[in-house]
């Protein structure tokens, strides 16, 4: 059984997707970011940087000895499931083929991620009279990011030669484009490859799961100190309900 930490956002949808995808028993354990979850001292024991998702592995089989093993952020969590089910994934002996995914996978949470979830403070979350700059900087570093998938799926149904979690990484975050006050009207490629992960079973499940408890709005700067306006303060343990 594998304990999924997760809230219902574009990186708890990656592992998710792959938990579906790959069909391993799992169990979600919906992390109440609002109310501080993240920062208690049993969730920051898995994962130190107080971000989901993260996993924890009870039966992780053969080299691993008799421990769970926990997993945190999101690209390590695919690539691990990946490898504990040899699905999704290039052969690691197949070394371009594997040099292909890390660049991938690191390209994603290195750039698509971090500049999409910028765009989505200043669309979504900071104050009202603070948002044109950062909104304007990130939709034109998101459109670059988009426009980076574009190029790559020029010829190609899949970012490698297969669906994989290289896609699984990159797509949550096409998925809510339009949120975003993004729009993808100029990408037809990534078009094209968001419906055909969209309309996939395994995708579907993974964006239902807790659908009811995303933010919408909800928490901003404004009114929720607990999840914006974090510091190194914030990584010191805080007392929280058990996970249980």
């Amino acid at each position: 059984m594998i304990d999924l930490y997760f809230a219902p956002t574009p990186n708890g949808w990656k592992a998710a997707i792959m938990l579906e995808e790959v069909g391993l028993a799992y169990r979600p354990i919906l992390m109440r970011l609002g109310e501080g979850d993240q920062f208690t001292p049993e969730f920051l024991a898995i994962s130190p940087n107080a971000k989901m998702p993260a996993i924890v592995d009870h039966a992780p089989g053969a080299g691993w000895g008799d421990d769970p093993v926990t997993v945190f952020e999101s690209g390590a969590v695919l690539l691990y499931l990946a490898d504990k089910t040899g699905q999704f994934a290039p052969d690691p002996t197949d070394l371009r083929a594997r040099k292909d995914l890390m660049e991938w996978l690191f390209w994603q949470v290195g750039n698509q991620g971090p500049m999409a979830g910028q765009l989505s403070h200043f669309r979504n979350y900071a104050p009202e009279g603070e948002r044109a700059y950062g909104f304007k900087r990130y939709l034109g570093e998101y459109d670059r990011n988009i426009a980076v998938l574009e190029n790559r799926l020029e010829g190609r149904d899949w970012l490698l030669g297969d669906y994989s979690i290289a896609d699984m990484l990159a797509f949550p975050w096409a998925f809510i484009a339009k949120p975003l006050g993004a729009s993808l009207d100029a990408f037809p490629r990534v078009a094209d490859w968001r419906a055909r992960i969209k309309a996939r079973p395994a995708v579907q499940r993974a964006i239902d799961l807790h659908k009811s408890e995303q933010n919408g709005g909800r928490h901003r700067v404004d009114n929720n100190t607990v999840l914006f306006s974090q510091s190194a303060a914030s990584l010191r343990p805080k007392a929280g309900r058990s996970f249980d």
